[in-house]
């Protein structure tokens, strides 16, 4: 079995076109194109939360460091 030619695949997209008709196909094709877009962006949102150091939301906390170790006399 070889591979298809051009005429293979347009015979398939006529198919399809006739099938599923060109407003739905546009509808799928917009879904799929945001759908993308989104996880691209969701990516990059990773990335740059992975570069910056976190937010605290500029609070101050005040304490005082104690030694964990025992003085023994």
């Amino acid at each position: 079995m070889g591979t298809f030619s051009i005429w293979h695949w347009l015979v398939v997209l006529v198919i399809v076109v006739l099938v599923f008709g060109t407003k739905k196909l546009r509808n799928l094709g917009s879904d799929l194109g945001g759908a993308v877009k989104g996880f691209k962006e969701g990516v990059k949102g990773a990335d740059e939360e992975e570069t910056s150091p976190p937010q605290t939301g500029g609070q101050t906390i005040e304490g005082e460091i104690r030694d964990k170790t025992k003085i023994k006399p």
